[in-house]
Parts: structure tokens; C-alpha cells; sequence
């Protein structure tokens, strides 16, 4: 009984050390999400109740923001509308959920 015990531990040991790293923090790089939320596609900003907080910086960003008018199907491509977004936002100052870079080019993982 002792040694089925201990597998069992080490089964989960092991389940647990070889969790992407992408989980743990809720970015999934591949899919360009967050949470399961998409981080390109239409933007709408809100004052509560967002999806996602935001927080705009200089340096050292999670994510590299490109605004653009048409066609945002890239990772970091954002287009901001009022009504039917693909992901609610909030800009905050502090304890942001991704932060983020505005750039004119080379939007996505910095």
C-alpha cells in the first residue's frame, strides 16, 4: 500500500513539474491569449467590468500593441470599437493583469 502511495505521489509530481509555462501565468503564446482571451482582434476600452487590465508601459512589456484601423489578425494587432469587441479592456496604474507597449511595428511577444 506504502509504495502504490508514493507512484501515486510521484505521478503527481511529475504532472505538475511538466505544466507549460504558459498556464501558470495565462498567456499561451501560441494562440496569442490570455485567459483564453484573445490578445488581437477588436478592443473595446470600458471603465469596469473589463476582461482584461491593462496597464501601458515603456519597458519591459508582456505584450507589443500595434493599433490598426482594418484587419487585426495578429498577435498584438488591436482595433478599438465601441460596440461587439472580441475582448473588453481597462488601463489601470497598478496590478495590471498583461502589460503592454504601444508600437507603430512589430506588434506580438516581445
Amino acid at each position: 500500500m506504502k509504495a502504490r502511495l508514493s507512484y501515486i505521489g510521484a505521478i503527481a509530481a511529475v504532472s505538475l513539474t511538466c505544466a507549460p509555462a504558459a498556464a501558470a501565468d495565462g498567456f499561451d503564446k501560441e494562440a496569442c491569449t490570455f485567459n483564453g482571451l484573445p490578445l488581437y482582434g477588436d478592443v473595446q476600452v470600458v471603465e469596469s467590468f473589463p476582461d482584461i487590465k491593462v496597464q501601458v508601459v515603456e519597458s519591459f512589456p508582456d505584450l507589443s500593441v500595434e493599433v490598426v484601423t482594418s484587419f487585426p489578425d495578429d498577435c498584438g494587432q488591436w482595433k478599438f470599437v465601441e460596440s461587439f469587441p472580441d475582448v473588453k479592456i481597462q488601463y489601470v496604474e497598478s496590478f495590471p493583469d498583461i502589460k503592454i507597449k504601444m508600437v507603430t511595428s512589430f506588434p506580438g511577444w516581445p
